[in-house]
């Protein structure tokens, strides 16, 4: 049956999921399947997302990258977690970490025995005392550290602050070396099969056809494939998420390698801050409709630690998703895909997990509607869940200072995401779907970040008698400040570890 195999795939659009994609696909199917990618460099890429999460780990590791060689490439740091300022309310902060809080206690999460001194012994010290994580992100210091000693709490989970376009240039140059074909043009044409619908071949400027089994839209914003040529519908999530513009402008290196994002929330939105081992990334996500765009750019100047390098581009988009990823032969990829706002650093996470799926549901010529309708029913799922999630961030907050907090903060929510406030409000418990990207320590920390704290626990944590409970959580923050001592500065690790030549 080799015969009904897809033998060519064309990848429509470059950067970041463009070459994600290249570079995935000749890994796993290459030489049976040939990949093709056009691209113009006469568009540009959008190329904000200079955040990660930890999943991206997983991804180099596919590839079989050198993470050393590939942060010097794409002048990388360490991430740890992403900082929160003024959310909750103006002035306060928080660490959303990739790490757990403390350990499990006799299959119990260490929180309910938090939040039982807290209550019954007055405690007074924080959450985040028992996390790894946020004592070395606020000391400015990393290593690699799989556990602390020989105890049962984890070590350091980290992502990566990087250049995405240096990181799709990275990628092309190891896809190009398993096979994949580059074509510059930019595409004016899509041919479709006049009794199927797919696609039969997408045309460029020049005049040259480029035909295929299968097409993957990386096209960006413009969805040429799946939205202008295959007429997808786009769900608008605006009501729950109604950024719609940014600006983004790079600043020099200025102070501490920090090893974390900051999101810092404004009247009308939030500014990011990301460390490069060259730069710094900034960019102000906003709501246009609360505030006026040459506001917006002053708020982000004025904001910014450093000296800006060149002027801020203005970005614009519609918060949502597809209404299917994959539709008769094309798969959308990226922001053709769907965009939810650099909030949580899922962009990149999205493009590697579709790829995934679609690997593992790959399918031949026949293209049976299961793989399809399989796909489009794990993708939707993971979107919505994310969406819940980053929902949260907007809609529990106690800000009344200006219209858009006002508008989030009192705004209908998905039931969902109701659902899961309210237990956790109720009971201390969070509801982990297994399909959730963001595990119980994440809505852990947002949540209780925000202000939602519950004021009951679980019964089993009244296991405990007092002074053992005592003993048990002076011991658990001894042990991280014990552990967090031995790691020396994220600036030194670099510099030894994958400091770029520049």
């Amino acid at each position: 049956m080799s015969h009904n195999h897809i033998q060519k795939i064309v990848i429509v659009g470059g950067g970041t999921a463009g070459w994600m994609a290249a570079a995935a696909l000749a890994k796993f199917l290459s030489p049976v399947t040939k990949i093709e990618l056009v691209e113009s460099d006469q568009i540009g890429t959008v190329g904000v997302g200079e955040a990660t999460i930890p999943q991206i780990l997983r991804f180099n590791g596919m590839l079989g990258l050198d993470e050393a060689d590939f942060m010097r490439e794409c002048r990388a740091t360490f991430k740890l977690g992403i900082e929160f300022n003024n959310w909750g309310h103006i002035g306060e902060s928080y660490l959303h970490t990739f790490g757990h809080i403390g350990a499990p206690i006799n299959h119990l999460d260490f929180h309910h025995y938090w939040l039982r001194a807290r209550q019954e012994y007055d405690l007074k010290s924080n959450l985040w005392d028992y996390s790894i994580h946020h004592k070395a992100a606020y000391k400015n210091r990393f290593a690699h550290v799989p556990r602390v000693g020989n105890t049962s709490i984890s070590g350091l989970s980290y992502a990566y602050h990087f250049n995405s376009g240096l990181y799709g240039q990275y990628l092309r140059r190891y896809a190009e070396t398993l096979g994949v074909k580059r074509t510059e043009g930019k595409v004016n044409d899509v041919r479709l099969d006049p009794e199927t619908g797919h696609i039969q071949s997408v045309t460029l400027e020049s005049g040259a056809e480029l035909s295929g089994d299968f097409f993957i839209d990386c096209s960006g914003f413009r969805a040429l494939l799946i939205g202008q040529a295959l007429g997808v519908k786009y769900l608008d999530w605006s009501q729950w998420l109604p950024m719609n513009r940014a600006f983004a402008v790079a600043s020099e290196k200025d102070g501490p390698l920090l090893p974390y994002t900051k999101a810092t929330a404004h009247d009308a939105g939030w500014q990011w801050r990301i460390p490069l081992q060259n730069r710094t990334g900034n960019g102000h996500v906003f709501a246009s409709d609360f505030v006026e765009e040459d506001a917006a750019r002053a708020t982000l100047l004025d904001n910014l630690d450093a000296k800006p390098i060149g002027e801020p581009r203005l970005l614009k988009f519609t918060t949502g998703r597809r209404e299917t990823f994959w539709h008769k032969n094309c798969l959308a990829l990226g922001l053709s895909s769907g965009f939810m706002e650099p909030l949580e650093s899922t962009s990149i996470h999205l493009i590697q997990a579709n790829i995934s799926k679609f690997i593992e549901l790959f399918p031949n010529r026949a293209f049976s509607d299961a793989n399809t309708q399989e796909y489009n029913r794990l993708i939707i799922k993971e979107f919505d869940l994310i969406r819940d999630f980053l929902i949260l961030h907007y809609h529990r907050t106690d800000r009344t200072d200006t219209e858009f907090w006002n508008y989030v903060r009192t705004m209908d929510v998905p039931d969902s995401l109701k659902a899961k406030m309210d237990m956790f409000a109720e009971t201390a418990l969070i509801y982990k779907d297994p399909d959730d990207l963001f595990g119980q320590a994440s809505w852990l920390q947002v949540m209780a970040g925000q202000g939602l704290v519950p004021q009951n626990f679980h019964a089993r944590a009244s296991l405990l008698g007092e002074a053992q409970l005592n003993e048990l959580l002076g011991n658990v923050e001894r042990i991280i400040d014990q552990a967090v001592e031995k790691v020396g500065s994220h600036q030194d690790y670099i510099d030894a570890y994958c400091s770029a030549a520049d």
